[in-house]
């Protein structure tokens, strides 16, 4: 009765309130949600709907709702922002930690973090673009080709790990409170998206309906299905001549009716425009509008395709009503995330900012990249180093010493990030020399050594640069802040204040001084920028050197002086410059191998980065096409001098920085140690010192089939599973999906297998035992096979586990396979249940005649 009168008088107080101001039901937290929203879209004009689905949603003063950026980013800690950040490894280093309480860790992190940010900016009046709560991550898209450059954002070829660490994501950002979301995931890009970057926009993706639902399908139900992701996000390409957003299949049969999704869709950023621009399905905006809506795309990503809606209202293509559907949802999730009611109803309100960077956060973000590091190659066990018997290590390639590989992409700016070079430093003291040598950049044979000096440049009178800024991407009109600054070296997250008066987005920046060199002769400009930059001397625009990094030589007099101009755009996204000045040479392999001949061991740190391999990048050079590559090996320049280095005898550490799969068909035949250590974030560097060291065991696992070269794939763009990843691949791997090496054994006993009475689940149990030196961490995966008179995977991941045990320390492992596991797809994409003989493995990777015979993997088969 209590409760009752309670809703009484606050329902009356909300009718009634304040002399001289208007309440209303939508801001009364006692009601429920669907009321509220109810309300809230029904004070709003059609103008004012429209608005509110566009991911930039406008304040609506009048009701005193406020401004709203759908748009964030939180794939592998909170992205893009302005505040300092905790930036833990890339999510396909997460992958290969096969550690769901890990991932679920390290996703409840990042959400305290977006919190903190959100309530702070929003108390300043600062609110914006990625400052808000609904994360447009994970990625979940099967990563079924090596080449595509933003595989590295997903968790792998596998559906059902994939699947795993979705769901430990989703519900690390979502949270567990009955009323409130912590904040919201998006699980994107649906469905049928991976690849290639050049032709996104205009693909048509076709695949049979056994590789859509054994393949492209799962982990998005199992996100939506049993996680509840309250975001999915629909992809740019069309499928069976259909854009995704606007997809019959894949959006109303799939999502809405059969999975009965009740959350948001957004289109990807531009995907709408796409419709009407590449996709050609659509004669303009107003129709793409409406059919998308129809569709149940419920925000628009993009330049405002989703005004055209009012044209396609009066054109009978829509209805508001039918408007009103898609806005409901939108601000359903507002309303769950706690946006319009006070701090003290939403439990997530009071997380202070001071959890930033926390030690928490940065002792997790160490233990991930320790725990993502997969040992590939340990020939005569020479890892791990023993300081007592090395006297000089020497520390090489372009990786080694480059904080931005690290970070990979979608990323946020932490205080510190940690390189190899740094971590092998801090590891060893005084106690090992360490030399250094970048020997090659990632690409090219260039290698500029820096020799800035402040007192070259000057701009009218005063040491340094002046800066002029305009919040556009044109440099039209005046300035809105100019100012002197002593260099040019910045790193600023999207809409971050410069000055009081321009924001990092949609913005350019010019910089002018006055060089005067001290010396005659060749020197040389170094230009790094995340978006467009051109240097100007004296006015002409500079052709620069270099394939990745930006070089510009001169022959400078002494006594002259060079009028300098530096001309930056920046779109969105985080916003980076930084001007060097130096000396360029060319590589020379032998004289760097020479250089280095004399240590007890070469640490080689290379491989790829996100300067290569991304979205839709500008990229196009040998090897390497608009963000996805070409070929897997590593680049040509990296290997020349790695075979110099093994030419000198001495023992070479390959340490491979990637997001992606590499050939590696030289380095596993010739090296005798390589380690896969992937882009592993702010830590990244010390992870690496700690299991070179032996401080720390490897125990990641491949998340990925590194095949031998190109020739073991099928052409990029054709969709189907035939021959692609462990569960269909018929030749031979480098190294295997699962597959990673440890400083310690394990070894399997007599595997058990009890199916139910009813025989509809399976109970696999068998002992591992740690028959090493060393204590260590194992991933425990099971295999099921179930060959048919249809195509079914050669095997499938069922299950899998990671243990840790001390020397001599055994431990028995459960799993239990349902009817879930224990089913394959049939050709018309039905689940079935196995039938006739089923092999079931267990081991620290795929069955095989040599982990059988080690006894590192135990198997049998049984009837159904």
């Amino acid at each position: 009765m209590k409760r009752k009168l309670s809703l009484i008088c606050s329902l009356f107080l909300f009718s009634v309130g304040l002399a001289g101001q208007t309440v209303y039901k939508f801001q009364n937290p006692d009601l429920p949600v669907e009321e509220r929203v109810n309300d809230l879209v029904g004070h709003l004009t059609l103008e004012e709907k429209i608005s509110q689905m566009m991911n930039n949603a406008p304040a609506i003063e009048r009701l005193g709702i406020p401004a709203y950026n759908w748009w964030n980013e939180c794939l592998h800690g909170v992205a893009r922002s302005p505040y300092p950040v905790t930036s833990f490894p890339q999510a396909i280093a997460m992958a290969a930690t096969w550690d769901t309480k890990s991932v679920y860790q390290m996703a409840e992190y990042a959400s305290d973090e977006g919190r903190a940010i959100y309530h702070d900016a929003a108390r300043k009046g600062t609110p914006g673009i990625f400052r808000g709560l609904t994360y447009w991550s994970p990625n979940i898209n099967i990563f079924r080709d090596p080449r595509w450059g933003r595989g590295q954002e997903t968790y792998g070829e596998d559906p059902y790990l994939t699947a795993a660490i979705g769901v430990a994501f989703v519900k690390g950002l979502q949270g567990d409170d009955p009323v409130y979301l912590k904040s919201s995931a998006c699980a994107k890009h649906y469905a049928v998206h991976s690849g290639p970057e050049w032709n996104r926009h205009t693909y048509n993706a076709e695949v049979s309906n056994h590789d859509l639902w054994d393949t492209y399908l799962p982990a998005f139900r199992e996100l939506v299905v049993d996680a509840k992701v309250t975001g999915v996000m629909c992809a740019y390409n069309s499928f069976f001549e259909q854009p995704c957003c606007g997809n019959d299949l894949l959006m109303m049969d799939i999502l809405r009716n059969q999975w009965k999704f009740d959350g948001y869709v957004t289109s990807d950023c531009g995907a709408i425009e796409d419709f009407y621009n590449t996709h050609n399905t659509h004669e303009d905006a107003a129709e793409a509008s409406a059919d998308a809506v129809l569709h149940g795309t419920d925000c628009e990503c993009g330049n405002g395709a989703y005004r055209a809606l009012a044209d396609a209202i009066v054109r009978g293509l829509i209805t508001e009503e039918q408007v009103d559907v898609s806005l409901k949802k939108l601000f359903e999730i507002r309303f769950r995330l706690g946006m319009f009611d006070p701090d003290d109803r939403v439990p997530y309100s009071d997380i202070p900012i001071s959890v930033l960077e926390c030690d928490a956060h940065k002792a997790h973000a160490l233990k991930m990249a320790r725990q993502s590091i997969v040992l590939l190659k340990n020939e005569k066990q020479l890892l791990p180093l023993d300081m007592n018997k090395i006297k000089k290590i020497a520390v090489v390639g372009p990786n080694a010493d480059d904080k931005s590989v690290l970070l990979a992409n979608y990323y946020g700016y932490p205080s510190c990030v940690t390189t190899v070079l740094e971590g092998i430093k801090g590891k060893v003291g005084d106690q090992v020399e360490v030399i250094y040598e970048k020997g090659v950049n990632l690409t090219d044979d260039f290698i500029f050594t820096s020799a800035y000096d402040d007192d070259l440049f000057s701009y009218d009178g005063q040491q340094g640069f002046k800066a002029d800024y305009y919040q556009n991407t044109q440099w039209k009109g005046s300035p809105g802040l100019s100012r002197q600054e002593k260099n040019v070296d910045y790193q600023w997250g999207d809409g971050q204040e410069i000055g009081s008066s321009i924001i990092t987005r949609q913005m350019s920046a010019v910089w002018t001084t006055v060089f005067k060199p001290e010396r005659t002769g060749e020197i040389c400009f170094e230009l790094k920028a995340d978006d467009m930059a051109d240097l100007y001397i004296d006015g002409v625009k500079q052709n620069k050197v270099g394939n990745i990094n930006s070089y510009y030589p001169l022959n400078a007099e002494k006594g002259k002086s060079y009028l300098m101009e530096i001309h930056y755009v920046q779109h969105a996204d985080n916003a980076e410059i930084k001007f060097d000045m130096g000396t360029l040479r060319k590589a020379d392999y032998r004289q760097t191998a020479s250089s280095v001949k004399d240590a007890d061991v070469v640490v080689f740190v290379g491989g790829l980065s996100a300067k290569v391999e991304g979205e839709e990048m500008k990229v196009e050079i040998d090897g390497f096409k608009r963000g996805d590559r070409t070929s897997i090996s590593i680049p040509v320049v990296q290997q020349n001098l790695l075979k110099e280095l093994y030419a000198t005898g001495k023992p070479v550490i390959f340490i491979l920085m990637t997001g992606s799969a590499v050939g590696l068909e030289w380095e596993s035949e010739h090296l005798p140690a390589i380690l896969n250590a992937w882009y592993g974030g702010q830590a990244g560097g010390q992870a690496i010192a700690d299991v070179l060291f032996g401080d720390y065991n490897p125990s990641g696992r491949l998340p990925l089939t590194f095949y031998k070269n190109v020739n073991d794939l099928p052409d990029f763009e054709d969709y189907s599973m035939k021959n692609r990843t462990y569960r269909y691949f018929t030749g031979i791997p480098v190294y295997p999906f699962g597959y990673g090496l440890s400083y310690t054994d394990f070894q399997y006993n007599t595997i058990k297998v009890q199916p139910s009475l009813d025989k509809l689940s399976v109970k696999v149990t068998a002992e591992v035992s740690n028959v090493g030196k060393y204590e260590g961490e194992e991933v425990v995966q099971l295999y099921v096979s179930n060959p048919r008179d249809f195509v079914t995977p050669i095997r499938a991941l069922k299950g899998f586990r990671r243990i840790n045990l001390k020397p001599g320390e055994s431990q028995m492992v459960e799993f239990v396979l349902t009817s879930k596991e224990l089913s394959v797809v049939d050709v018309a994409g039905n689940f079935v249940p196995m039938k006739g003989e089923v092999q079931i493995s267990l081991g620290g990777g795929q069955p095989s005649e040599e982990t059988i015979k080690n006894r590192q993997c135990v198997w049998k088969s049984i009837m159904r």
